[in-house]
């Protein structure tokens, strides 16, 4: 249950920007006086922790209402919030620092960021994405954020014919490149990699990550035709081994990344970094980006 007394401080603890507390904070004395909101937003954290820590596990939330009004766009951050003592149980039982910890979750508020930056309005952007941090799938460790997953057929077979011993299903970790972190320089990298393999080692030790995965526009070959050689996307595209290439279009992503939403137009994308030059000349020439799919040893 929603504890409203201890509601800012939490909100402030998990990064929420402050112009959205007091709505927030406003909206959720509706799950005291309606005792239906109460009971969805019990099921609703109940579905999200339910086998905590598995990886992939059950997490089908029960479909909203309609007429919820500012409640709807609302609703999964006050999910995360009330599943909030069950992470935390779970942090503690698997030793997981509270720095690592408080960062981790503390994408939450990222997330609301990105909505309002999006949308114009308070609400949670992606909100499936965050329910990795709040069951123990994924950690912040340094400027890079480590999901604990499962290698699929594609990526196995090239781990295998580089001389790994990897098959399908076999744990994993999926690396992300959050944004709004600074840039993603090779001593940034080299430090969460380091981080990832001692922290896993430690606290996860029943699960064996021999491979760590990417998929990701930032890993889209073509980068190389519009970015120099220095560039720090480029470098980091150096740490993987190609494990196969797709043929779906991705525009969106790197629009959506770049410049704060996929919806853009292109034609109207500014052009004042290299990136944001290589991403909309490509475009406006007639390209596509697509995702980049790697891997490397751990």
């Amino acid at each position: 249950m929603l504890l409203l007394d201890d509601l800012p401080e939490t909100l402030l603890d998990l990064a929420v920007p402050h112009e959205d507390i007091n709505e927030l904070t406003a909206l959720a004395a509706r799950f005291t006086a309606e005792p239906e909101l109460a009971g969805l937003l019990e099921r609703s954290v109940l579905a999200l922790v339910e086998d905590i820590g598995t990886i992939g596990g059950p997490c089908e939330p029960p479909p909203l209402p309609k007429g919820l009004g500012d409640l709807e766009r609302w609703f999964p951050v006050y999910v995360t919030l009330a599943a909030l003592p069950y992470t935390r149980a779970y942090h503690r039982e698997r030793g997981i620092p509270e720095d690592i910890a408080r960062r981790t979750l503390a994408d939450l508020g990222r997330h609301i960021a990105l909505h309002r930056r999006r949308r114009g309005n308070g609400g949670l952007n992606a909100p499936h994405w965050l329910r990795l941090h709040f069951r123990g799938e994924l950690y912040q460790l340094g400027r890079l954020q480590f999901q604990r997953a499962r290698l699929g057929e594609r990526t196995s077979r090239a781990a295998r014919a580089a001389g790994v011993e990897a098959e399908p299903g076999d744990p994993c970790l999926n690396l992300h490149i959050p944004d709004c972190l600074g840039p993603l320089t090779p001593r940034a990298c080299a430090d969460s990699v380091a981080r990832a393999r001692t922290f896993f080692a430690r606290h996860f030790p029943e699960e064996r990550f021999r491979v760590a995965t990417c998929h990701s526009w930032l890993l889209d070959e073509q980068l190389r035709d519009h970015l120099p050689e220095s560039s720090n996307i480029l470098r980091f595209q150096r740490l993987f081994r190609t494990a196969y290439r797709s043929d779906e279009q991705a525009d969106g992503e790197p629009v959506g990344f770049v410049f704060g939403d996929p919806r853009l137009p292109v034609a109207d994308l500014p052009q004042r970094t290299s990136v944001q030059r290589a991403v909309t000349r490509h475009l406006l020439n007639g390209g596509h980006w697509y995702l980049g799919h790697g891997w490397f040893e751990l």
